[in-house]
């Protein structure tokens, strides 16, 4: 029992009432986000539309996603974290309403773009509302929790999309209507604006003691698209994030030319999610004693080995190995990678800076396979050489990367505390 409980310290242990709420309204909201998961087959098989028409309405989905994560941001940092989220939940319940029972196909890649930006806008309120309340030594847990989160409420809503979408198309955009608005019920109810939290307690240091990237007049999205050391990080995760797309967009096909079918594909993605929801709630344990770069630098380098034993992959027992690998690396590498990018955050744009960083996978999403899909075409399994060394050259590149930027994130917390600790704990257990 003591094992367990000095388990379940580590793991979960210290965090506040508010950000459980946070972590059930996330969990909520992605185990009822499965609608759009079937949008191309709705358009195809109950619409009626072509195959290239229903990719782009698919696209406008995704077009909209881009546009909504810096929507969000910068709604978040200016109207408060709760404000944002609610607006963003109750939004996409009216939307996914009107979906379910709109026929032209018009009109349906209108409301398709729309629910991309409402669905988008809560990533980067979610985590600033997490940053402001929980301290930063339990950072690193919290960010776990919230990918275990993530994980298991896709593979809930995968299973619930299937079923629903043999049933009636209808009563799938309808019960996504339903879980959204249960999330929206449970932020309105528990979780209070955090956004003071994030606001600094003591008067502005001088300019000269400040970080150049927070040396501006008025800071906003910009001092983001402006600040190297973060867009250096920024651009290491967007490696990741190709590395990681490679599973839904070039490996289909890499398997579908050495014989396996749907099936198998279905069984490599399956065994990734499985691996997640049981062993994600181990790895605080496994890595909290080590320098965040040192594990972003081993956690992409399994990536790469994962995905460069691809190479060699013709039988379905090799995909299943290297998919233990390749999810290994993409557990280990959640919480730093989320903690990260908090510490660079200044407290006072920290929603901006996260709907930056959150471009990265709509971005990622665009180039595996645009690029990978050439790259298979002409290279055949030497594509997944390239992608192995690229994702060798990232992880060299988090060790370069990681002292100057820890340097400018102690240059930062010299310059403000974005630790309010004794407020937060005050709003968190309220």
């Amino acid at each position: 029992m003591h094992a367990l409980r000095r388990w379940w310290h580590d793991t979960a242990g210290g965090l506040p009432a508010t950000f459980w709420y946070l972590w059930a309204g996330l969990l909520i909201n992605r185990a009822g986000a499965f609608a759009m998961l079937f949008l191309s087959l709705y358009l195809t098989d109950v619409r009626g539309a072509s195959e290239g028409l229903a990719g782009t309405v698919v696209g406008a989905y995704g077009a909209g996603g881009a546009a909504g994560v810096l929507l969000g941001g910068v709604l978040a940092d200016r109207w408060g974290r709760r404000a944002t989220l609610l607006a963003a939940h109750l939004a996409t319940v009216g939307l996914m309403v009107a979906l379910a029972f709109t026929r032209p196909l018009l009109l349906i890649a209108v409301l398709s773009a729309l629910i991309g930006v409402v669905h988008s806008m809560p990533s980067p309120a979610f985590v600033a509302a997490i940053v402001d309340v929980v301290p930063a030594e339990r950072r690193s847990r919290a960010f776990n929790l919230q990918f275990w989160a993530f994980n298991l409420g896709m593979a809930v809503a995968s299973l619930l999309a299937g079923v629903l979408a043999e049933a009636s198309f209808t009563a799938l955009f309808l019960v996504d209507a339903g879980a959204t608005l249960t999330a929206a019920a449970v932020i309105a109810w528990k979780v209070p604006e955090t956004l003071r939290l994030a606001r600094p307690t003591a008067g502005p240091p001088p300019a000269t003691a400040a970080p150049k990237s927070i040396r501006t007049r008025r800071p906003g999205l910009h001092t983001a698209l402006t600040d190297r050391t973060f867009l250096v990080f920024v651009g290491l995760t967007f490696v990741l994030a190709v590395l990681t797309m490679q599973t839904s967009t070039i490996m289909p096909l890499a398997m579908r030319a050495d014989g396996l079918g749907p099936s198998a594909y279905g069984l490599v993605v399956a065994l990734g999610g499985a691996l997640i929801v049981v062993g994600q709630l181990f790895v605080p344990r496994l890595i909290d004693r080590h320098r965040k770069d040192v594990v972003l630098a081993a956690s992409t380098a399994l990536l790469a080995l994962g995905f460069g034993a691809l190479a060699i992959a013709d039988e379905l027992a090799i995909y299943l190995g290297a998919a233990v690998v390749w999810t290994v690396g993409s557990m280990l590498a959640a919480p730093p990678n989320a903690q990260i990018n908090a510490d660079l955050a200044p407290p006072q744009l920290r929603a901006r800076y996260q709907s930056v960083f959150y471009l990265t996978f709509p971005a990622a999403a665009f180039v595996a396979p645009t690029l990978g899909g050439v790259s298979l075409q002409h290279l055949g399994d030497r594509h997944w050489l390239i992608v192995g060394g690229l994702g060798l050259l990232a992880a060299l590149g988090h060790l370069f990367a990681g002292p100057p930027r820890e340097r400018h994130v102690a240059a930062l917390r010299r310059v403000v505390d974005p630790e309010p600790t004794t407020t937060a704990d005050r709003v968190s257990t309220g």
